[in-house]
């Protein structure tokens, strides 16, 4: 079984990343802010990427130095690449489970 998941490049174009019998695909932290002054975007993107590379998609935000933290993740996209078999870091796991977000697949 492969699954396809089409992915944009630096131009703007799509393209298909295909995976046989599994997904590789994270919803993982992407750093973004200043020095000393981090700010994460919660983003889906492909497992071999690198930490600030190319993604798929942004579905939240989460800022840490507020009192509370800032969390803001749209639910109903972050469920629906848990259900296409994206896999949350541990951190993002966290952080959907403060928001009501079951991080299991159903499938």
């Amino acid at each position: 079984m492969a699954v396809s998941v089409a992915a944009a490049d630096d131009a703007g174009r799509f393209r298909a990343l295909t995976c046989p019998g599994f997904m590789a695909v994270r919803i993982r932290l992407r750093r973004a802010g200043s020095s000393k002054n981090p700010i994460w975007r919660i983003v889906v993107a492909d497992k071999r990427s690198p930490r600030d590379g190319r993604t798929i998609e942004t579905i939240g935000s989460y800022n840490p130095q507020t009192q509370p933290s800032q969390v803001v993740i749209d639910t109903e996209r972050a469920q629906h690449w848990i259900d296409h078999g994206a896999q949350p870091s541990r951190t993002v796991a966290k952080l959907l489970r403060t928001q009501d977000v079951d991080a299991t697949s159903s499938n």
